[in-house]
């Protein structure tokens, strides 16, 4: 499954890297805040994140009203450019890398910088899921006769209805059981570029959960096999047509 090749125009929008915890009870957002101190310089723009859920009634009686739970649950810390976003929360950590995209490896050394940051500030009790999500934005060349020319999963229209499609989305979770790991893939397209290209989304968003009570080495290298398998999904989901507009 392992796989390096390295595309010059890789189509990467989003990169994240994350990590979901048990915290001490006595960890609080201000605990959280702290995180900045580190790396204010690089990351000086501060902003609480705010959590909502609500439940929907599934019931045929009438609608009543129920609850928002939520509220702050943790500080985003962006940098100047806004191209570097690392997330503290009450739940977990994330790192998020914007466009452009270099390689995996500064990606991950980042990260790995920054969670161990986290990881003295919070002081973690249990390292409960691990994830990588890659979002792509493909510009498909116009016009466009199939969308197997580029992409290999795609959405199937039922003989006599017109084939033609306005839009779609499309969401697939795929478990992987040898390596205890899920794939969300999501599929969808956005509006033409100017220049008449087709926008195809392509988020691919791989986790597994874990159960660590310390920091250690195997999670780092568990991540290493969520990227094998990240990459093996978009490689098997696109067509060497595809790979000819990264290069």
């Amino acid at each position: 499954m392992k796989n390096n090749i390295v595309f010059p125009n890789a189509p990467i929008t989003e990169a994240l890297l994350d990590i979901r915890v048990q915290l001490p009870k006595e960890i609080t957002l201000k605990n959280l805040e702290s995180f900045q101190e580190g790396i204010k310089g690089r990351f000086p723009e501060k902003k609480t994140r705010v959590f909502f859920k609500a439940q929907i009634p599934t019931s045929a009686a009438p609608p009543t009203s129920i609850p928002t739970t939520g509220g702050p649950d943790g500080y985003m810390f962006r940098s100047p450019n806004e191209q570097k976003i690392v997330q503290a929360r009450l739940d977990g950590f994330t790192f998020n890398k914007l466009k452009p995209y270099e390689k995996w490896v500064v990606f991950r050394d980042e990260a790995q910088s920054l969670w161990k940051r986290y990881y003295e500030i919070a002081n973690p009790v249990r390292i409960t899921r691990i994830a990588l999500r890659y979002i792509n934005r493909i510009e498909i060349p116009s016009p466009l006769k199939d969308f197997k020319d580029y992409i290999l999963t795609t959405p199937e229209i039922a003989p006599g209805l017109p084939q033609g499609v306005g839009h779609f989305f499309m969401r697939l979770v795929i478990p992987f059981p040898d390596d205890q790991t899920t794939a969300v893939i999501t599929q969808t397209m956005e509006k033409p570029t100017d220049d008449e290209r087709l926008p195809l989304i392509l988020d691919i968003d791989v986790w597994q959960k874990v159960n660590y009570e310390a920091q250690t080495e195997e999670m780092w290298k568990k991540f290493e096999k969520l990227r094998e398998i990240k990459n093996d999904i978009f490689l098997k989901s696109i067509t060497e047509k595809t790979k000819e507009l990264f290069k």
